[in-house]
């Protein structure tokens, strides 16, 4: 048992050599050895007991935790749509002052870098080049487009032919 494998299949274990012991060892001061050193019954019964005792513990805090992770799971987004909110408006509130945005443990919005010349080149290229492999135009680009059609109306004038009163 020196290799926890199954700790369910440990626990039934341990649980029966409690009841074994109790059963054939009736005299709790009676001693025997054991790994080295001399425990009395009730001492050995009691280390076993401990064991048990230790797991059921951690099964109840699992479950316990498991329980309490649905709460939040639950509870959390609605939760946290509140604080964001909240934050917004500190931020906005108090976007001026760095010392009330730290009372808050808000760090101050970072101040956008300036972009070299260069950088500003590559982006200009870059969105020129996406427009041209999306086909992408701009309003006074589009005015000049005219749709054109090669197609002709063809009218087929209608016969009507008088009808034959004897006929009817």
């Amino acid at each position: 048992m020196s290799k926890l494998r199954n700790k369910t299949r440990d626990v039934a274990l341990v649980k029966q050599l409690i009841r074994g012991t109790e059963e054939m060892f009736p005299n709790g001061s009676q001693t025997i050895p054991v790994a080295g050193t001399t425990f009395t019954i009730a001492s050995l019964t009691q280390a076993m007991q401990d064991f048990v005792d230790q797991r059921q513990a951690v099964e109840d805090a699992k479950a316990s935790l498991k329980a309490k992770l649905q709460i939040e799971q639950g509870q959390a987004p609605a939760q946290l749509v509140i604080i964001r909110a909240f934050e917004g408006i500190v931020r906005n509130s108090h976007s001026g002052s760095i010392d009330t945005l730290a009372k808050f443990g808000l760090a101050p919005p970072k101040a956008r870098a300036e972009l070299t010349t260069e950088q500003k080149a590559v982006a200009a290229a870059k969105r020129m080049a996406t427009r041209v492999a999306r086909q992408t135009l701009g309003k006074n680009q589009k005015k000049t487009i005219k749709g054109s059609i090669d197609a002709r109306l063809v009218v087929t004038p209608v016969t009507v032919v008088p009808e034959d009163p004897a006929s009817s």
